[in-house]
């Protein structure tokens, strides 16, 4: 098993693992952790979207609009966004059956980046143990993490690290960057806890200013939502489901 980390989706085009490969999408604040609970909480799929133009359409189709730009809900054209990107809000709502259409300032985009590897999984602490489990066989894995507008993050190398901790302990993966060797170091730094360590990353203080320390909190925590969303073709539109 190969394992490289790739920091921010502007430098997943200079990867080493080109070919034959799966990817795991990563954006812990907040969209890859909002989409795993929006799973535990019933929904049936979830669609990535880069732009916000798509959304009328997918709303009239019968989708339920979930989007945010900068951390804020969104309203387009009229039609205001039922959920944003918070893990928190997800939770509390019965999603059952529920489609979702979804556009997130980094996070959607990381997934779309992506998308024409082998496979490709939303990672998050919140799902850590199982996608770690169904990471199992894979021989060439990609942490695709997708930072702040292009700019890596604390907090999604903290994933990449205690990913790539789990998968060398395990299964004797080898990191095959750098990238994922110093993950592994910031990891081991930060886990006896996490939100203390973060609390001096960017996107953390930026959360907090709008009331959002609980979400901050809520990602923080391991295996909180033990689903592996997985991107699949449907009908021509990238759509995350729960493959098992």
């Amino acid at each position: 098993m190969q394992v490289e980390v790739i920091l921010s989706p502007l430098l997943y085009d200079g990867r080493q693992l080109k070919e034959n490969h799966v990817v795991v999408a990563v954006d812990v604040l907040r969209a890859t952790t909002a989409i795993c609970a929006a799973f535990k909480a019933g929904a049936e799929e979830v669609v990535p979207l880069n732009s916000l133009d798509p959304l009328p359409d997918f709303f009239r189709k019968g989708y339920s609009v979930a989007a945010e730009r900068n951390a804020q809900k969104v309203v387009v054209e009229g039609i205001p966004a039922t959920c944003g990107n918070s893990p928190s809000e997800y939770l509390s709502q019965d999603l059952t059956g529920q489609r979702l259409a979804y556009s997130t300032t980094n996070g959607t985009v990381s997934i779309l980046k992506g998308k024409d590897c082998d496979k490709l999984y939303v990672g998050s602490f919140a799902n850590l143990s199982a996608l770690a489990e169904r990471l199992r066989d894979e021989t060439r894995i990609v942490v695709l993490c997708s930072g702040w507008k292009g700019d890596p993050c604390i907090e999604d190398t903290l994933f990449a690290g205690a990913l790539c901790g789990l998968l060398q302990r395990r299964l004797g993966a080898d990191l095959v960057n750098d990238a994922a060797l110093y993950s592994v170091d910031l990891w081991n730094l930060a886990k006896d806890d996490l939100y203390a360590f973060c609390s001096k990353a960017t996107h953390v203080h930026r959360l907090q200013k709008m009331n959002y320390d609980n979400d901050v909190r809520l990602a923080f925590r391991l295996d909180t939502c033990p689903v592996v969303p997985t991107l699949i073709d449907r009908n021509n539109i990238p759509t995350l489901v729960i493959d098992e």
